[in-house]
């Protein structure tokens, strides 16, 4: 079988960039490289930033696009290569040097009050997108109640700083694919945190802005329950691509989720929602696993989630082995064959849709005025 670069071209035009509707061709992102070697081709894609949400989703359909139109015998070597910095918007606030730009999609986990899992949620979603072959980074911005340290089973890890491009940055603990920084590394867990407001809200910014997160197409923000001034600093420090809620069905929470909704729909800070997580949906014990039991009531955030027009991401059960693998340091999802680990691998790869959704609609989030 005879290959030539337009075969390559023509099935190309067939793969649509989410962000335009434009196929990749008619958009400019195929560099003139294209090389066929026997039953080998390679080519580069261009993108705007190395922590595009599409590029992943792009080459893995611009394989299938050639193995569908030229050959399935085709091996296809894809690279990927980033456009002139300089024709890339500055995402960073005035006056900062900070490039957001790389810590890709920022996604906030909230509940509108404690003990409704939204920290056990927030570590299994970033194990999963890692899973899904993303990189990611994990904030635990709960300050005065830092728990991911335990959930991922480094608590006595000691994060040191080294010298990059001439400053002293944090290195965030890698553990399960996941880079992950909180509060919780740097005191004692045995000691109350008695902070004013503006010590814990300088404290986060380092830990945002002082760490060597490097690129990441997730950064996920483990924010503390409620309404705050760690929330007010968050949306003040960074441009927030999305909110997860979590909630319980249990009508107490849902109304203090419905606040949460509201904070972030708020006008001046204007922060997407993605979607609604139900946690604890149901019981249903191992020994008659075909049995639920709704200990907090049925399907309350759906019916928040339908009142407020924002997605349902997921409905998962309240699980024995969910709170024991949290303790354990092994959050569920690292078990991908057990019922949890694969809900929370569907909530991992909808919270990629819907972000790809929102990116694909919707503006990039400005920073909030902090006047």
């Amino acid at each position: 079988m005879n290959i030539y670069p337009q075969l390559i071209i023509d099935a190309l035009h067939t793969v649509r960039y989410p962000g335009t509707g434009k196929d990749i061709i008619e958009a400019g992102m195929l560099e003139d490289d294209i090389r066929i070697s026997g039953l080998h081709v390679s080519f580069s894609l261009i993108f705007d930033r190395p922590t595009d949400p599409f590029l992943k989703s792009l080459v893995k359909a611009s394989e299938a696009a050639i193995h569908a139109y030229v050959s399935k015998d085709i091996t296809v070597e894809i690279n990927t290569k980033t456009r002139s910095a300089a024709t890339v918007p500055d995402a960073s606030p005035s006056g900062s040097s900070f490039p957001f730009a790389r810590l890709g999609n920022i996604i906030a986990v909230s509940s509108g009050k404690g003990g409704v899992g939204k920290s056990t949620v927030a570590a299994n979603l970033a194990i999963g997108l890692a899973r899904l072959g993303h990189r990611v980074g994990l904030l635990d911005c709960d300050i005065f109640g830092p728990s991911m340290p335990k959930m991922f089973g480094v608590e006595d890890a000691r994060p040191y700083s080294e010298e990059i491009d001439g400053k002293t940055m944090i290195v965030p603990i890698d553990k399960y694919g996941v880079k992950m920084l909180s509060i919780g590394f740097f005191v004692d867990p045995a000691t109350p945190t008695l902070w004013r407001g503006g010590m814990a809200s300088n404290a986060l910014k380092q830990l945002i802005g002082e760490a060597a997160w490097g690129d990441l197409d997730y950064f996920i923000l483990d924010t503390p329950p409620g309404t705050s001034d760690i929330h007010l600093t968050l949306v003040q420090t960074l441009p927030i691509t999305g909110a997860v809620i979590v909630s319980t069905p249990q009508q107490v929470a849902l109304a203090d989720a419905r606040k949460g909704i509201n904070m972030y729909r708020n006008d001046k800070v204007n922060v997407p929602i993605l979607g609604l997580v139900e946690n604890m949906a149901w019981f249903t014990p191992a020994e008659l696993p075909d049995n639920r039991y709704y200990i907090f009531g049925r399907d309350g955030a759906k019916q928040l989630a339908e009142e407020m027009q924002v997605p349902l991401l997921a409905q998962i059960p309240l699980v024995q082995s969910v709170c024991e693998s949290g303790d354990a340091g092994t959050p569920a999802v690292l078990n991908p064959d057990s019922v949890s680990g694969q809900y929370y691998l569907q909530l991992a790869a909808r919270v990629v849709t819907q972000t790809d959704r929102r990116n694909a609609e919707q503006a990039a989030t400005r920073i909030v005025a902090t006047h």
